[in-house]
């Protein structure tokens, strides 16, 4: 086996992997919370519908998302074998052991929290990502804008009426014909068991990330005294705070609206 192989089929490499792709998904994070910002904007959905669009036809954005979805099986599936090594090899708890007994909650249960994420993503795609690419009742949307006065008007239409995404000029007005996913996260965000079980799952995923982040950095050789505060303060206000914070807000944006 050359030393590629013997490094990334060991458990440090396996780390490695996991580091690197949890970075990925940390960035990802990101530029999927500044497009669902969207939902925000107060235009019956437009925004975001044009959005949704662009992530499932663009064809660079398309390509990403694959290596997005091989990230997270890669990252799953390696934390698991990671975990059931450790079990293996230190079968006693870890809060048995004195040196892990003041670590924090979420540093000893990331297994949890990252099965409790697995299952909201499950949840997720299959209400939203699936119902968008197949789900023939989808519900699809007109918007005019007049383009003189920029004033826009919207009304339902049929799924006989579009198939796609169609944008044309007609008698002065901007046409946008798409399919009406902001009415799918609408409707969704009624049933108050969806919106506590969001809630919950961003909870699990701040706790997650507080930690992942900053253990990311320090597998991948990043342990100095003048990075380790930034990352820190980045992994637990922004990715262990803030981002979980604005996907928990839209749920209740809609529950509550």
């Amino acid at each position: 086996m050359s030393r590629f192989n013997q490094t990334f089929s060991s458990t440090i490499g396996k780390k490695l992997i996991m580091s690197l792709t949890g970075l990925f998904l940390s960035l990802f994070l990101v530029i999927h919370l500044v497009g669902n910002l969207q939902l925000f904007k107060g235009d019956n959905g437009q925004a975001f519908n044009e959005y949704a669009y662009t992530m499932t036809h663009f064809a660079p954005i398309k390509v990403v998302s694959y290596l997005l979805y091989l990230s997270f099986i890669v990252h799953a599936v390696y934390a698991l074998i990671i975990t059931i090594r450790n079990k293996k090899a230190r079968p006693i708890a870890y809060d048995q052991y004195d040196g892990n007994a003041n670590s924090k909650w979420n540093s000893r249960n990331m297994g949890i929290l990252g099965t409790i994420i697995l299952v909201f993503l499950v949840v997720h795609m299959s209400d939203f990502w699936y119902k968008y690419h197949w789900d023939g009742n989808l519900p699809h949307i007109e918007y005019r804008t007049n383009i003189a006065t920029g004033e826009t008007t919207s009304s339902a239409l049929t799924s006989a009426d579009v198939h796609e995404y169609i944008s044309y000029v007609e008698n002065g007005d901007q046409v946008v014909r798409a399919k009406d996913l902001y009415k799918v996260v609408e409707f969704s965000f009624q049933t108050w068991y969806l919106v506590l079980f969001y809630v919950l799952a961003m909870i699990a995923l701040g706790l997650h990330l507080a930690h992942g982040f900053k253990s990311a950095f320090a597998t991948l050789g990043f342990r100095h005294n003048r990075y380790t505060p930034t990352i820190k303060f980045l992994g637990v206000w922004l990715f262990g705070v803030l981002i979980p914070l604005g996907f928990a807000l839209m749920p209740l944006y809609f529950f509550f609206k």
